[in-house]
């Protein structure tokens, strides 16, 4: 398995997994002049012709017979072009001694406030290779990049987690907040954003904070929650170094996690080794490895061994760096636990 950069060959591929995410991946729509306008663009991003407010470096998962089962990708900064909209969950305290009365409301409030900020997005795998490392390689090769690249991203970077829906894709917070507003399905809302038409959501959008107490109980409880399928995607970001400010997404109200760029801790982590290739060993530990490479990047997984400022690795997995010995790598443990 390999991850690198996304190919206008492999648009066909895309539109099979845009078809089988369901709700929550705003930004892998299933729309084919869409998604081919996205790979146009993210080749161009990694040529260097975009600027950070317009970059989109967008990855896929191949395996060794060259069959596309995954994507992620960065988005160089957001709200650059065009709002990006969060609520900002904050607290509205009334009391009266008096009436012997103090009510502590949790409100939300419209903000741009993660403007600028780097973004992961667009994570999927498909459902028969959710097995063994692959789905941590193709999340952490991101990381991989970043450090080597820092110069491209911004200062922090952030991530929404996807917010809880029903088995038929019905979002609490959505039906009890968001369709008063909108007047649609949230499926169309977040279809909407993902092939960007996100005019409307500043145009319908009330901007005064609304108290969640006039919110239903269950949209209530869904606010800052992951759904149950990103559990383990949050949990890996969490051992990472990111964290939950405070900051909801503003149809599901999933959480938006960030971190500082520099404090991430495959970025901080990270090292620049000589390859060697030879037997890493029985006690050899995952590592997650670059080949230090843009346009032309391939980043792997698989047991290294550290040996005197050299990563030891078999011939297969140099094969898929298309690296040879001698030559250099960036690479950190794949666990945070190192």
């Amino acid at each position: 398995m390999i991850v690198r950069p996304v190919r206008s060959a492999d648009l066909a591929a895309l539109i099979d997994l845009a078809r089988s995410t369901g709700a929550g991946l705003t930004t892998l729509p299933a729309n084919e002049a869409r998604l081919a306008h996205r790979v146009g663009w993210a080749e161009k991003t990694f040529r260097g012709e975009a600027e950070r407010g317009d970059a989109d470096y967008l990855f896929v998962l191949e395996t060794d017979e060259g069959e596309v089962v995954g994507i992620s990708a960065i988005a160089g900064a957001v709200g650059l072009r065009e709002p990006w909209y969060n609520y900002r969950v904050g607290l509205t305290v009334s009391a009266s001694q008096e009436l012997n009365i103090h009510r502590q409301i949790p409100t939300l409030f419209l903000a741009n406030d993660l403007t600028g900020n780097s973004e992961l997005c667009s994570l999927f795998l498909r459902a028969d290779h959710r097995t063994g490392i692959n789905g941590r390689m193709l999340s952490k090769a991101r990381f991989m990049f970043i450090a080597e690249f820092p110069e491209l991203f911004g200062d922090k970077v952030m991530a929404e987690m996807r917010g809880m829906s029903d088995e038929q894709g019905r979002s609490p917070f959505w039906e009890s907040l968001g369709r008063h507003f909108f007047k649609m399905e949230f499926s169309q809302a977040d279809y909407l954003t993902g092939v960007g038409n996100k005019s409307f959501i500043a145009e319908l959008m009330p901007k005064f904070p609304l108290y969640t107490c006039f919110l239903s109980e269950d949209a209530r409880n869904s606010i800052g929650r992951v759904h149950p399928d990103t559990e383990p995607a949050l949990t890996m970001l969490k051992g990472e170094g990111f964290s939950y400010q405070g900051y909801v997404d503003i149809f599901d109200a999933g959480p938006a996690i960030e971190a500082e760029t520099q404090k991430i801790r495959a970025v901080r982590d990270s090292q620049t080794l000589v390859l060697a290739i030879g037997t890493p060993g029985d006690d050899a530990s995952p590592f997650v490895m670059h080949n230090r490479k843009r346009e032309n990047c391939r980043i792997t997984a698989a047991p290294a061994r550290l040996a005197a400022g050299t990563l030891v690795v078999d011939a297969l997995t140099a094969k898929r760096l298309q690296l040879s010995a001698g030559d250099q790598v960036r690479a950190v443990s794949l666990s945070a636990r190192g």
